[in-house]
């Protein structure tokens, strides 16, 4: 199956993430709403109705969310990862995604503590890269360590997905310690692997400009409906920022400029959630491909640990549990 193929057959995954995204923002702008409106009726204080509201709507939907991410981003992997290194995928991709995922981690716990193993392994080691750029010192240095640390952490994010098709790929051994090939592949093949970084980042530049202005221009539209609700959320900051003299920016007593923030902010999101959900799987295809073609090829040995035990703290910590398990 060619990387097209593998994106087609696995995308019912990716519109179940779209459904579960979007009914996570409903969620989240009525809470916030319903939060705003009720104390600002009542007390006058709706800019804290709206914070008090944002927060209740961001706790439930972290665990609405928690499930979805366990059964669809996993399972997604799961299927891709089948698809690449077999050749073919069963007729309910779907269903056979779902079991694959609870055989390997039987519980959402056990899901969250392997990929938040995986996570921590790859930033910590990106991190110790990171300090090579503020080693230089000055402003120069700080902007080239906050250059370099956008690229590992945008690079971080698909090096952990494919780790965990890593692990899922390696079904015979245990999460842990496919979870330290994963991070061991990287570093033994890390030259195969930099050529999907064009096709990353071009690709994710590409639709931030459309997917985010598309969102962005929809917004405005719509916000410009509602100039009433936007002057009233201004007054409200205007106010809360003179009671506790701090700094308000002008451009939140201009409502015009603020309509136009918010529309921004909900452009970025919506191009996170249209990004995440379609175009990033199809990004990963290829990336992950490799990524299981070098491992193949090239297994990781005890030596690999070895050298990547003084680059993670994380990772020599799980390297020595799983040592003492065996």
């Amino acid at each position: 199956m060619n990387n097209k193929e593998i994106y087609k057959k696995t995308l019912g995954f990716s519109i179940r993430k779209l459904g579960w995204d979007v009914l996570a923002i409903i969620i989240f702008v009525i809470f916030s709403t319903l939060g705003f409106i009720i104390l600002d009726k009542t007390t006058n204080m709706g800019l804290l109705g709206l914070g008090i509201g944002a927060i209740v709507g961001g706790i439930f939907i972290s665990f609405l969310l928690r499930y979805v991410s366990y059964t669809c981003k996993a399972g997604q992997i799961a299927m891709m990862t089948e698809a690449v290194s077999k050749g073919k995928l069963p007729d309910d991709v779907i269903g056979a995604g779902k079991k694959v995922v609870k055989e390997r981690f039987t519980t959402v716990a056990a899901y969250f503590a392997a990929t938040g193993i995986i996570k921590g392994i790859f930033r910590q080691i990106g991190n110790a890269i990171t300090a090579v750029g503020k080693a230089i010192g000055g402003d120069s240095g700080n902007a080239v360590g906050g250059t370099i640390s956008s690229v590992i952490n945008t690079i971080v994010d698909y090096l952990c997905d494919c780790c965990l098709g890593w692990v899922f790929y390696r079904s015979d051994e245990k999460a842990s310690r496919a979870t330290l090939e994963g991070a061991a592949i990287f570093f033994k093949h890390g030259k195969t692997l930099a050529k999907n970084l064009g096709r990353i980042f071009g690709i994710g530049l590409l639709s931030f400009v459309v997917v985010g202005g598309i969102f962005f221009g929809l917004a405005w539209l719509v916000m410009q409906a509602f100039p009433d609700l936007f002057s009233s959320l201004s007054a409200e900051i205007i106010e809360k920022g003179n009671n506790i003299d701090a700094n308000v920016p002008e451009w939140v007593s201009n409502v015009s400029t603020l309509t136009l923030i918010c529309a921004g902010i909900f452009g970025v999101v919506m191009w996170g959630i249209i990004h995440s959900a379609f175009i990033r799987p199809f990004v990963l295809v290829g990336v992950l491909r490799n990524f299981i073609e070098s491992g193949k090829q090239d297994k990781p040995t005890e030596e690999s640990f070895d050298e990547l035990d003084s680059k993670s703290q994380k990772f020599k910590e799980l390297h020595e549990k799983l040592e003492a398990s065996d």
